[in-house]
């Protein structure tokens, strides 16, 4: 008896134009996902008409960011989801294009696939400021989600968790993506007796892997040719669906932006 596979990738693409110049349709035509989550389209609807609607057989959904060459998210999906919303209800950050939701609702199931970009703030302190302020709409935002709904959250979150999560923890202790107060913000959502848990499902599969799980590297440097990376993309997802994961990789054969693909394999269908 076969079972029901649903694949689902997420990636930073650093520009669509840019990623797909150098093979990404090429390699979801290959890879074949249900879907892809992905971040930084640095594109808007002018720019994605007639070109970039559907990449390898898949149809996408977008939700721009106003400011042009900016953000934007987007999800490519195999299936036809029964709604699509954007934003998470905040005007700050829902012009900057952060949150699009894909809904496959069925009578016996609520179940979203979501794709977001978290702020970076290593660009000055005004926009570490707009990232702490981030962080706390998108707390309790996930918190009426999961109490709703079972979803995997995709995307760049711009934090690494853990000591685990990145190559030079020691000397990032005070860089933005590895502050305390972003790393105690994942820790107080990932809490195992916070009912319903949200899970990382990377780490639920390797909970010790180091650098073969890391998904960005600075441009500065070495860093991609020595592999000192960090892991700031995950997929983050309710228990049952958390669960009902497989296998979880990174992608690195060949790179179509500063970040690598991380697909996981769930045994459900959607």
């Amino acid at each position: 008896m076969t079972h029901p596979q649903f694949t689902l990738t997420s990636l930073n693409l650093n520009g669509i134009r840019s990623a797909t110049t150098k093979g990404l349709a090429e390699w979801l035509q290959t890879r074949r996902p249900d879907c892809i989550c992905v971040q930084e389209l640095k594109a808007q609807a002018g720019d994605v008409a007639g070109r970039f609607e559907h990449l390898a057989d898949l149809a996408g959904h977008f939700h721009f960011a106003e400011k042009k060459g900016y953000s934007g998210v987007g999800i490519y999906t195999r299936h036809e989801p029964s709604d699509v919303l954007t934003g998470i209800g905040s005007p700050e950050f829902d012009a900057e294009g952060r949150w699009v939701e894909l809904r496959f609702d069925t009578p016996a199931r609520k179940l979203s696939i979501i794709s977001s970009y978290f702020p970076s703030g290593s660009s000055s302190e005004e926009r570490q400021e707009a990232k702490f302020r981030f962080l706390e709409v998108m707390a309790p935002h996930l918190q009426r989600l999961k109490e709703e709904r079972d979803f995997i959250l995709c995307g760049d979150l711009n934090i690494a968790h853990q000591q685990i999560d990145l190559k030079n923890w020691r000397s990032n202790q005070k860089n933005s993506g590895f502050l305390p107060e972003e790393r105690a913000w994942m820790s107080a959502l990932l809490a195992p007796d916070t009912a319903p848990a949200l899970i990382d499902v990377y780490r639920q599969l390797h909970p010790e892997a180091t650098a073969e799980s890391y998904t960005w590297w600075s441009n500065r440097g070495q860093a991609w040719a020595n592999n000192v990376g960090w892991r700031i993309d995950y997929h983050v997802a309710t228990a049952a669906l958390a669960q009902r994961a497989r296998r979880a990789s990174v992608y690195k054969e060949a790179r179509f932006s500063d970040h690598a693909p991380l697909t996981v394999e769930y045994d459900f269908g959607l």
